[in-house]
């Protein structure tokens, strides 16, 4: 089969479009045709090399994966069939230990991530375990670029407003970088919620989009570098409940000075960088809670797809690229010129 892989860490040009094995296809596991894969910023990170992961090489990204079902273990349940179209959990545990057995899978000592930890989407063919194989409604209207563009930033998003962040009617919610697929999905599950979102971007272009989207206040951080100022007169100054800040280092305080009191701070990454500080007297004053969060577990991606699924929620794709072109995609996420998914197509 034919898979875009890399043989050593370092920047987009390492991704190389070659020939590889099929994959192996154990009693238990579904080998899936692959439709498309959805690219994350974790795709960068790992391919420029994460400290302490330790990947056998030559290894295929892709954590977002939607296609077709070509072939199932003889131990696989008939509820899977040959034909079905299928999305890809990407998330795996050992599904026994404390964490496990109340649903709290990412929190698994093993919990690794398809793409990451193991081979993942940017090839034909992918073979996984029969428990992280969803079969895609009959009923939904979703492309497989849709599909793609759906798990891993769903679950994130969901985890992060619906379980960790617990937002409600009535709040006022402040999204840190609008464009990127798990800031999107933040966006529509907030408002599907109740709460009121103010969206922050450097481009006018992709504020417009957003609030079209149904955000209802947009701030150029650009133009206005001191955003929490304007968050502060679009509450009344009063600040928002909570702030979804997956930035990092270059918005942290500013994010923080946002909120109101007794708000909360939930963030899955730092694309900015990871070393931030923080006032810890106005953290304890202001009663702040500052929370983390990672993917999701299979019930809440379960919970979040129902409405995926209705239409209630859509994924957001901004452009879709033959496979063979991944390095170019690699480039233009790297660049943040893209407003949703960029999804490649084997």
């Amino acid at each position: 089969m034919k898979a875009t892989v890399f043989h050593e860490h370092g920047p987009p040009d390492v991704l190389k479009y070659e020939d590889v094995a099929d994959p192996a296809v154990g009693p238990s596991q579904v080998l899936v045709d692959v439709k498309a894969v959805a690219l994350n910023h974790l795709d960068l990170f790992v391919r420029g090399g994460i400290p302490g992961l330790k990947l056998e090489m030559p290894h295929i990204l892709g954590s977002d994966i939607s296609g077709l079902i070509k072939e199932t273990g003889n131990d696989v349940s008939e509820y899977l069939q040959a034909g079905q179209k299928v999305i890809i959990d990407p998330g795996r545990s050992c599904g026994v230990c404390e964490y496990c057995i109340r649903g709290e899978e990412s929190l698994c000592a093993t919990y690794g991530i398809i793409g990451e930890h193991y081979c993942g989407g940017y090839a034909d063919l992918i073979s996984v375990d029969a428990q992280n194989v969803i079969p895609v409604p009959e009923y939904s209207k979703l492309d497989f670029n849709q599909a793609a563009a759906t798990p891993l930033t769903f679950m994130t998003a969901w985890r992060m407003l619906m379980s960790k962040a617990r937002v409600k009617p009535g709040d006022d919610v402040l999204i840190i970088g609008i464009g990127g697929g798990v800031a999107l999905a933040a966006m529509q599950i907030a408002k599907l919620a109740g709460a009121r979102v103010i969206v922050t971007s450097s481009s006018e272009e992709k504020l417009k989009k957003a609030l079209e989207l149904g955000a209802n206040i947009g701030i150029n951080h650009r133009t206005n570098p001191d955003f929490h100022k304007e968050v502060w007169t679009h509450t009344n100054r009063r600040g928002v409940d909570i702030v979804v800040d997956s930035v990092g280092e270059a918005t942290w305080d500013k994010s923080l000075r946002s909120l109101t009191k007794g708000g909360r701070l939930v963030t899955c990454g730092a694309t900015s960088g990871p070393n931030a500080s923080i006032n810890i007297n106005m953290l304890f004053w202001k009663q702040f809670e500052i929370i983390g969060s990672t993917m999701g577990s299979r019930s809440e991606l379960r919970d979040v797809l129902k409405l995926v699924w209705n239409g209630e929620l859509k994924p957001v794709v901004d452009r879709v690229l033959p496979l063979s072109k991944a390095q170019s995609a690699h480039e233009i996420l790297e660049k943040g010129e893209q407003f949703g998914k960029i999804v490649l197509n084997p």
